[in-house]
């Protein structure tokens, strides 16, 4: 029996191929990036670049793919490809561990790409891969926003940037836009929490608590929207 049966059953045999055919990299493999990679694949996509400069830590274990005791202090994008490939291993999957930072961004071929998925959490990369890829005339473009300090899973939405509302993080990005006069070039979709984050821990105020019913839940919408746009 083909694994991909049930998905076919599903979606039918041009859609399937059309996942297949799609080529997708994904910046940020962590609480939830590592689950929308997953989901691609295990849904057919065939042609993935995961780009993650981190080494499984401890800290990551409560949310995150890769993490595992038996991973521990190994690149997260190897663990997740190997894993990947024992889902499929006729897939193409490159593994980068490296981070995406403004002096490289000219280092990664976007426009080789059908989408740009974008779950990394630092501002100033954040933004200015968001600039990059909105500035593509053929890739599409996929934004996380802050998963952080959320607990309501009912509550993650898809809406263009621009109308996403009750996040931290896509507030400070629209007022970075504004500040540097130079906004993403045209819409793109994100994934969102309209939930009110909860107060920071009183204790360690400089780190965000994440769990992985609502991270993973972010990840795996990013996914439903690429397999969706493709059936």
């Amino acid at each position: 029996m083909d694994w991909t049966e049930r998905t076919e059953l599903l979606i039918g045999p041009d859609a399937l191929a059309r996942l297949r055919s799609l080529r997708v990299i994904q910046f940020g493999i962590g609480g939830v990036g590592s689950w929308c990679a997953e989901a691609l694949v295990r849904s057919g996509v065939e042609h993935l670049t995961l780009v993650d400069p981190d080494r499984v830590a401890p800290s990551n274990i409560n949310r995150q793919l890769p993490a595992l005791q038996s991973t521990l202090g190994r690149a997260k994008v190897e663990v997740l490809r190997e894993r990947l490939l024992d889902i499929n291993p006729q897939a193409d999957i490159t593994a980068l561990a490296e981070r995406y930072t403004l002096d490289k961004a000219d280092t990664f071929d976007l426009s080789a790409c059908d989408y740009v998925i974008d779950a990394i959490d630092t501002l100033h990369e954040k933004a200015d891969l968001i600039r990059q890829a909105s500035a593509l005339p053929h890739a599409r473009l996929l934004s996380a926003m802050g998963a952080a300090r959320k607990l309501d899973a009912s509550r993650v939405r898809v809406a263009e940037f621009a109308q996403v509302r009750g996040c931290p993080l896509a507030k400070a990005l629209r007022k970075l836009y504004k500040h540097e006069g130079n906004p993403p070039s045209k819409p793109f979709r994100c994934v969102y929490s309209e939930e009110r984050p909860l107060p920071p821990n009183a204790d360690q105020p400089d780190i965000n608590g994440s769990i992985m019913h609502v991270t993973a839940t972010f990840g795996l919408v990013l996914a439903s929207i690429i397999i969706q746009d493709n059936t």
